[in-house]
């Protein structure tokens, strides 16, 4: 989604040794390739500029879902979704991707609960082609109805990297069957339909699987009621949270032994090792948290946290031991201060107590040689307290009672990964009872809070000096991203807004439960078409 690529393109002719740049207006517009950008610390960060603050989402036509596009402000386009969205958009090569539900099916064939994996064009938003998945037979313990399909994709080059709600990794290829069949893997008709169907019919909307790795069959885990993590690309390896949680008992793990968080050969989808932590029988509930990654004391590590409410930091690089490759824990954190786990009386409290301990739902976010994270729940289980951490990545083992900087525990329970500014040192988290706190990053200094006055499920995202933020009552919010408190605009879209807006290219896409938005400063798209590009011919 984009107005206008504003890149910075130059080329080098072969013929000698001129160099050709086109300068256009927004000297930092860029892809937003996967959950957190480009940057693998993850930091819901753009240092785009010109973005707008100010939006109208415009009026549905009379007895549809479609927008009039007459009566909307700054809206480059619009898609319909389907009823549930709690995927997050990436834009990588003139591509958009989303996941949703099937409530508005794009192909006949398949009609009723599956999970959909979206692709439009990013300059006009015409559907491009889709990846439709099948429900699991063994229902909403591991599947649960109608959520969709949660994972925010992985682009890299042409290749798609996301997990469904089977559990699975795919590898995609990001045209599409446009393109034709890249195979290995080339049984997409039965595929889309789940195993002793009919094959459907294959055709240029549909994905391109290049490569499946079943994750329940391969490594027997149990995914409680979701699989969403975003994975995360390094090198020849991805690197991908389980989904491993309870049973529908909410009192047994079935599976304690099997891995939390694994990585991949991005070429294959060959196991090339799992964790070392032993989550598996510490689980509280499920895990969807995302891994992030970052290179500290000359080392590169990946950070994750896990259903157990610790924070972990891994050796990328996986070491053999036996017949098993692990990644190595490098340092480890409980989350979940002592007030947390049992009264003043010292009676434990039983999980999932509102005053009680939570697991790591967030993307640890690493800055500056730290990791910045909070805690919180499924959202079944109400609001109750949480707590945010900043922690020191540089240390080693159990750092626990070593490795605090500081910790805020005003917040309450928080699916949401932090936004921090590296130019005001400024950050921004959302909790789920619907508060916007923004601190300062070194010291954890509470600035103010904004309450939305509804459930946050998606996170904040800074740009251009301003935080912009959905919340469950469909409301998307433009704040300044300053010490001081003010609210710039504020616009209701109509259904809730699950996900976290992405900027990309010149553009802010936010998408809620039925609808994809591509905002972007119409005042600015319609001077860059009168402005013809600069050429500068360079020796």
């Amino acid at each position: 989604m984009k107005t206008v690529n504003h890149k910075f393109l130059s080329t080098t002719l072969l013929t000698g040794v001129v160099g050709v740049s086109l300068l256009l207006p927004s000297a930092f517009a860029a892809d937003w390739p996967r959950w957190g950008g480009s940057d693998p610390a993850r930091n819901f960060y753009s240092p785009e500029t010109g973005l707008p603050d100010h939006f109208d989402p415009g009026k549905l036509k009379s007895g549809t879902d479609d927008v009039d596009m007459k009566t909307t402000k700054n809206v480059k386009w619009v898609a319909k979704l389907g009823s549930q969205s709690y995927g997050n958009v990436v834009v990588a090569n003139g591509k958009v991707l989303i996941g949703t539900n099937n409530e508005n099916p794009r192909d006949p064939q398949h009609q009723g609960d599956r999970s959909i994996l979206l692709c439009f064009d990013e300059k006009t938003g015409d559907f491009l082609w889709q990846l439709v998945v099948p429900k699991l037979a063994s229902g909403k313990v591991n599947d649960w109805e109608n959520l969709g399909l949660l994972s925010s994709p992985c682009v890299e080059g042409d290749r798609v990297y996301v997990v469904t709600s089977r559990c699975e990794v795919l590898c995609l290829n990001l045209n599409g069957q446009a393109n034709g069949n890249q195979g290995p893997f080339t049984d997409e008709a039965q595929y889309v339909v789940g195993p002793g169907k009919p094959k459907a019919k294959i055709g240029p909307k549909d994905a391109d699987i290049i490569w499946r790795y079943d994750m329940m069959d391969e490594l027997g885990v149990f995914p409680h009621n979701a699989s969403n993590c975003s994975i995360l690309v390094l090198g020849d390896m991805i690197y991908v949270c389980t989904s491993n949680g309870q049973d529908w008992t909410h009192s047994n793990i079935p599976s304690p032994n099997s891995p939390s968080f694994i990585a991949l050969n991005k070429k294959t989808g060959e196991l090339m090792g799992e964790d070392d932590a032993h989550i598996g029988p510490h689980i509280f509930h499920g895990q969807w948290s995302s891994p992030s990654a970052g290179v500290v004391n000359g080392k590169q590590l990946v950070f994750f946290g896990g259903g157990d409410g610790f924070c972990y930091a891994f050796d990328a690089k996986p070491v053999k031991e036996g017949d098993t490759s692990y990644l190595k824990k490098a340092w480890w954190y409980d989350c979940n201060p002592p007030e947390h786990k049992a009264d003043k009386d010292g009676k434990p409290y039983k999980y999932p107590a509102a005053d009680g301990p939570s697991e790591v739902n967030a993307t640890p976010v690493l800055y500056k040689n730290r990791i910045y994270v909070a805690v919180g729940q499924d959202p079944e289980h109400g609001e109750g307290v949480g707590n945010l951490t900043c922690i020191d990545a540089t240390k080693t083992g159990d750092i626990t009672k070593t490795g605090k900087i500081w910790s805020y525990d005003k917040i309450h329970r928080s699916l949401s990964t932090v936004s921090i500014d590296p130019k005001t040192g400024l950050l921004f988290v959302g909790d789920f009872s619907g508060f916007i706190h923004c601190l300062d990053a070194e010291t954890g200094k509470l600035y103010w809070t904004h309450d939305m006055k509804a459930h946050m499920w998606g996170s904040t995202m800074v740009a251009d000096g301003k935080l912009y933020a959905g919340d469950e009552d469909g409301d998307f919010i433009v704040m300044a991203a300053s010490k001081e408190k003010k609210i710039i605009s504020e616009t209701n879209l109509g259904a809730p807004v699950y996900s976290t807006p992405v900027v990309a290219n010149g553009s802010i896409y936010v998408a809620s439960n039925t609808h994809l938005y591509s905002f972007h400063d119409e005042s600015k798209a319609d001077a860059l078409k009168d402005q013809p590009a600069k050429v500068d011919i360079q020796k």
